[in-house]
């Protein structure tokens, strides 16, 4: 791993909607080289509780990174942000979705709770600039979804994209969410948190998972997003779109990432080069 100083990680899952009925989640990692000093298992909340949990974990000699699987530069007043076409085409391709993010939607926009959370965090929103920053807090916007195209074997495919959400009974498989779990769990292994991997395998062998159990999951996914790109080889991240239209960071193939730039090109959107 690239960076010998101390970093907390955090991954939040918003859920978008800040409705206590249906809420988020959030973890946290406290990493010095290859040392996992300190971890914090997904717990469920709202943005309220999120900027807490942060506020709790933030060390004034070490930068803390978030992750957060929601859009947070939004320009736009309608559709869809030119990087989640570019996103979409990939995604949809292998059966999913993108929920588009515009300001005409109650998610964005200077009242949405995404909004007032992002203004009272505070944080620095430079991707690259957070992988060398040695204090303060960070944002990266991320998107497990995409992650899991090049963190899964055989996730990457014309409809084979995992169908993992307990909370749609009619397309969830078993078998999927075994193996997006899996999937972190490798990842976390590489990244040599023996207490992550415990959390996983408890989550990998439960015999119904329920919807708060995928968010709790992605929250897991968002913290190791944040961790491979900044302990990781460039290389094996990318950033897509800009700073002014809106960005996703996520862990790149190759194979994800040839099909990734083929549809920026042709939207001419930003996408990184492998290097």
């Amino acid at each position: 791993m690239a960076d010998g100083g101390v970093v907390t990680f955090i991954g939040f899952d918003s859920a978008w909607a800040d409705n206590p009925k249906a809420p988020g989640a959030i973890c946290s990692a406290t990493i010095a080289g290859d040392r996992w000093l300190e971890f914090h298992a997904p717990e469920l909340t709202g943005f309220d509780h999120a900027l807490a949990f942060i506020e709790a974990r933030d060390r004034a000699d070490a930068p803390t990174l978030i992750a957060l699987d929601q859009p947070t530069v939004v320009p736009n007043d309608a559709g869809m942000r030119p990087v989640e076409k570019v996103v979409a085409s990939v995604i949809s391709w292998m059966g999913g979705g993108v929920q588009p993010a515009n300001r005409g939607r109650p998610f964005f926009g200077p009242q949405a709770p995404v909004s007032r959370f992002l203004a009272k965090l505070g944080a620095v929103e430079d991707p690259e600039a957070a992988r060398a920053a040695v204090r303060g807090r960070h944002l990266i916007e991320v998107f497990p979804a995409l992650a899991l195209a090049s963190l899964g074997d055989g996730f990457f495919g014309r409809s084979t994209g995992p169908r993992y959400n307990p909370g749609r009974p009619r397309t969830f498989q078993i078998k999927d969410w075994r193996a997006v779990v899996e999937a972190a769990r490798q990842e976390a292994t590489r990244f040599r948190c023996a207490s992550l991997v415990d959390w996983l395998d408890n989550l990998r062998n439960r015999a119904v998972p329920i919807k708060s159990d995928q968010d709790r999951l992605d929250a897991t996914l968002c913290l190791l997003i944040a961790v491979r790109w900044r302990l990781a080889p460039r290389s094996e991240s990318a950033m897509l779109g800009d700073l002014n239209s809106g960005y996703i960071v996520a862990p790149v193939r190759e194979t994800v990432m040839a099909r990734l730039r083929e549809k920026a090109a042709r939207r001419n959107v930003p996408v990184d080069a492998i290097r």
